[in-house]
């Protein structure tokens, strides 16, 4: 990896580009894309849009030509200051091997994104130094409901340079946009260990991080937090089992402290269980563990910049997670 680069901050009147990554735009319903432009020009961005980003395959993507096509064009713009992804999907490890990194790395920006994204912010952190950022997709800005602490920590963490610290969003809800939504009252972080630690923040989704191990593009996890989510289609023994395949991993134990994202209710991993997963495992002893945070497939979400630097404090009396560096 090359030295560590923070891109530029974005400010009011930049202009950020959509580009299909994964899963189409055509995906996202008109509705949701329209609540979504709206929220962002609120905050005073201008949005644009790839030119392949409507291209839709029986995959629900676009070919490869079509996504890197995009990817190289967006980082050659000037007038481009932030890049935002449409949706996750299970596809952009596609792209890895057809990336222009040294062009990444020479136009370093603001890129962004979730879920299938992960390989992305991974493997060009990775390869260039560049900070990237787990946000959310441009399609979960049209949540009706908790959209303004999503808005609010999408700024904290991409428009303003001061450290800020993360706290609990009072209501949540599944991400399941094609059904009416229902608001949970959130109970707040769960503290599964205690402990504190400051490191680079690493991770986000959890099976698409493990599918880089082995690789050239999985980041060296000296001294890191890992941020770690799944959505619903993996069960608890599903999510047991990934975890402990990143447990095993010879640079495991490079890790100080792991915060994990809240889960949907149809993963039925609920207190109990996470903490009969992570009790199962001895390697995770003594390091700081908070859960049920607001990252992932649940609405809302908070930003956070991977490899940037973070501080995590898990205390049964005050838990706080802080992002210092971003």
């Amino acid at each position: 990896m090359s030295k560590k680069i923070i891109p530029p901050k974005l400010l009011p009147g930049d202009t950020i580009c959509v580009i299909a990554p994964s899963k189409s735009l055509s995906t996202i319903t008109k509705k949701q894309r329209t609540a979504a432009e709206k929220k962002l020009n609120e905050i005073g961005l201008n949005v644009i849009y790839g030119k392949h980003v409507e291209e839709i395959d029986e995959f629900n993507s676009s070919s490869v030509a079509s996504r890197i096509a995009d990817l190289h064009k967006v980082f050659e713009d000037k007038k481009v200051k932030g890049i935002l992804a449409a949706a996750g999907g299970f596809n952009s490890n596609q792209l890895l091997r057809y990336i222009d990194w040294e062009l990444i790395g020479n136009n370093p920006k603001i890129f962004c994104g979730y879920s299938d994204i992960t390989t992305l912010l991974t493997a060009i952190y990775t390869k260039t130094g560049l900070i990237t950022y787990s946000s959310p997709n441009f399609s979960s800005f049209g949540d009706p409901v908790h959209g303004d602490y999503t808005t609010d920590y999408f700024v904290k963490c991409l428009m303003q340079e001061k450290p800020f610290v993360v706290k609990p969003a009072s209501t949540w809800s599944n991400s399941k946009w094609e059904e009416k939504w229902s608001v949970r009252t959130n109970e707040g972080f769960w503290v599964m260990q205690e402990g504190e630690y400051e490191g680079k923040a690493l991770g986000e989704n959890l099976v698409t991080l493990n599918f880089l191990k082995g690789t050239e593009y999985f980041p060296n996890l000296e001294n890191s937090i890992l941020f770690l989510e799944d959505d619903f289609n993996n069960s608890s023994s599903d999510f047991d089992e990934h975890l402990q395949s990143l447990i095993i991993d010879r640079e495991f134990k490079n890790i100080k402290g792991i915060v994990f994202g809240r889960f949907q209710e149809q993963s039925k991993i609920t207190r109990e269980v996470l903490h009969n997963i992570v009790s199962t495992k001895s390697e995770l002893r003594g390091m700081p563990i908070i859960a049920n945070c607001d990252f992932g497939h649940t609405e809302p979400k908070f930003t956070f910049p991977f490899g940037g630097t973070v501080k995590i404090v898990a205390s049964k009396h005050s838990s706080l997670i802080q992002i210092l560096e971003h």
